[in-house]
């Protein structure tokens, strides 16, 4: 069966980076075959050159979708990695034009996927020339993404670190769930004592000591 990995998280939250390092290790380190799906939306905007409109919203997410999906339909792949899903479109369409139209879809098809990766704010936030609004916005999204998920009954994983931290973290989770170990020297005992789960909370000052707690000792801590 293909495992599906869901990166989610606002504007300069890591995933397209995250995303890239998580498909250069497995396919390198690992040997699986892996597809890598973008986020359209910001492949939109570039193209448009401008942010989208209220009734351009929906068909943004269908073809986020979509493209997951048809990554989710070839055969011999292993792991798809999608980079953002049609969530965060709705997400934005409630923040930016108070249109909520399009969370029943978007959770929908959210339930699809195994693995539901929440990026942390622990990254500064970097502007790109082009469509980015600011930490508020971050932050805005960051608690509205929560709140669906949570309301969704859909578990996800918070992922916190810096550089190489970060994709460590990423992928003791996503091991967890193949059962076996993703990284050198680590055994699969050693990922299961590793397993993260921060799926009650949405403090992230609280996750963010549980993650700092976990680099020191490497034992997962869990909310009881």
């Amino acid at each position: 069966m293909v495992l599906t990995v869901c990166l989610l998280g606002g504007e300069s939250t890591g995933k397209s980076t995250l995303a890239s390092a998580l498909h250069h290790h497995l396919m390198e380190q690992n040997g699986m075959v892996v597809s890598l799906v973008p986020e359209y939306l910001r492949e939109w905007c570039s193209r448009q050159g401008r942010a989208p409109h209220v009734h351009e919203q929906a068909a943004l997410a269908d073809e986020q979708a979509r493209q997951i999906s048809q990554a989710q339909a070839q055969g011999g792949v292993e792991v798809v990695l999608a980079d953002t899903s049609s969530l965060m479109v709705a997400c934005y369409s409630e923040l930016y034009f108070n249109d909520t139209s399009l969370y029943p879809r978007s959770l929908e098809h959210q339930r699809r996927y195994d693995l539901h990766l929440v990026m942390g704010l622990d990254l500064p936030w970097v502007a790109d020339g082009l469509f980015r609004d600011g930490p508020a916005i971050r932050e805005s999204t960051d608690r509205v993404l929560r709140r669906e998920l949570q309301a969704g009954g859909i578990t996800f994983h918070t992922v916190y670190g810096q550089g190489a931290d970060r994709l460590h973290t990423a992928l003791r989770i996503i091991g967890h769930r193949l059962g076996r170990p993703l990284m050198p020297g680590l055994s699969a005992a050693q990922v299961r004592m590793n397993r993260w789960v921060c799926e009650r909370c949405s403090d992230p000052d609280c996750e963010h000591r549980l993650f700092s707690r976990l680099v020191e000792t490497r034992v997962s801590p869990r909310h009881q």
